[in-house]
């Protein structure tokens, strides 16, 4: 086979690239952020990217949660297609709850692996551990043709395992903690590096929202974190990278007047209409990461008992202050593009200012220092889309974040 001939992932066709192909999904990155810093002065690189190149607004899937829509981006599809709709779920074989980050649960082969099968070269830098196995699936490290590690494990990586032996130490940084902005900034660091050192023709670089949950845009510590980015943003860009920019969705403050959180506890309703424990609501947003969030996120999914009048639960759901949007599985299915075995009997989704739990003395709080900013409803849907290139790009709802390496690639075939 040609090695240029265009690579087929998921029934699309990627123009194999000339020059490396680079996605950066900034977790977390509400379109305000950028706009702040960007008044503010501090990313000059970017503002240059987006007069030279192509600025779009693109839209998440939904939930807009970082495994469903880091896997989209990864195999431009939504989760319907690669069936990861959350960051945990309950396990329809086993009926446990568990975190949806093992490769069993991944029904689509990623763009890396489709692109490392036909003898391209493939990075891959997250920042949390918790994607990396997924993003990884496919890939053989005993090649020197990929590369996947994250920042959280990267002091302890092997080239078994990952492509390369103590990732930290090749970086000659000390590895960062989980929650700090240093985790994202060892991604981009590790980016420049593979780029000018192993020049991939694929990368994938993919940051953590720990900044974003905790500072507002136009922040001073938002605004630092921006600028940070833009600085690395101009070594991809001057190494030769064509950069496509997105996220995986955006950040809204989800507190009252007084910085409390708004939640609705969405279990202890069902327990007090239903009984004790006859429904279960399962919160798709919770992954090991809860300091900065507490599992409380605009997304829930509903497990209800064959008995229950799920048409009344849906209207009383419905009727809630701060809930936008009450579905049953076959409604959420087509609206959302979601696998229907893995959604529950009832999506939920709250508005820009309120969060879903399950029951209030579930959920630890006590580690919110800062009022609650998240995500995974549709306020949070709408995601920068920037390419260092030029290119006619529709706009959004049709953009979707997911379209970056297809976008990528064609913008690098040139």
């Amino acid at each position: 086979m040609n090695i240029h001939a265009p690579i087929e992932a998921n029934s699309r066709l990627y123009p194999y690239p000339k020059g490396p192909a680079v996605v950066i999904c900034l977790d977390g990155c509400e379109p305000a952020y950028l706009d702040e810093a960007l008044a503010a002065g501090l990313m000059p690189n970017l503002a240059r990217i987006k007069a030279a190149g192509t600025d779009r607004l693109a839209h998440s899937v939904i939930p807009s949660f970082t495994n469903p829509n880091n896997l989209s981006i990864a195999t431009g599809q939504p989760p319907r297609v690669h069936g990861i709709c959350g960051n945990y779920l309950i396990d329809p074989e086993t009926g446990d709850e568990v975190m949806m980050n093992d490769v069993k649960f991944l029904r689509a082969p990623t763009i890396f692996a489709q692109f490392y099968a036909q003898g391209a070269r493939v990075a891959v830098v997250t920042a949390k551990d918790k994607l990396r196995a997924l993003l990884g699936a496919g890939l053989r490290f005993d090649e020197d043709r990929a590369r996947c590690f994250s920042s959280e494990k990267s002091a302890t990586t092997t080239l078994a395992e990952h492509g390369l032996d103590d990732a930290a130490g090749w970086l000659g940084r000390t590895q960062p903690d989980v929650y700090s902005a240093e985790l994202s900034e060892f991604v981009f660091a590790a980016g420049v590096k593979l780029l000018r050192d192993w020049r991939p023709d694929v990368m994938y670089l993919t940051t953590t929202d720990f900044i974003q949950h905790t500072h507002a845009p136009g922040t001073p510590v938002a605004n630092a974190f921006y600028a940070m980015v833009d600085r690395y943003l101009g070594e991809l860009d001057a190494a030769g990278a064509c950069l496509a920019i997105t996220a995986d969705h955006g950040m809204k403050p989800k507190h009252n007047a007084t910085g409390a959180p708004n939640v609705i506890y969405v279990q202890d309703l069902l327990d007090g209409w239903l009984g004790a424990g006859a429904a279960r609501v399962i919160l798709p947003i919770t992954d090991p990461y809860v300091v900065h969030h507490g599992a409380l996120g605009s997304y829930a999914t509903l497990y209800l008992p064959a008995w229950a009048e799920r048409g009344r639960i849906i209207d009383r759901l419905a009727a809630l202050d701060g809930v936008t949007l009450v579905l049953d599985r076959d409604a959420a299915v087509h609206r959302f593009d979601l696998p229907g075995d893995r959604i529950g009997d009832i999506v939920m989704i709250s508005g820009e200012t309120m969060t879903l739990g399950t029951s209030a003395d579930r959920h630890d709080l006590a580690a919110l220092t800062e009022p609650l900013r998240s995500h995974g409803g549709l306020t949070e849907q709408v995601v920068p889309f920037i390419l260092n290139r030029p290119l006619d790009l529709p706009h959004a709802p049709e953009l979707r974040n997911y379209d970056a390496f297809f976008y990528a690639a064609t913008a690098a075939a040139r």
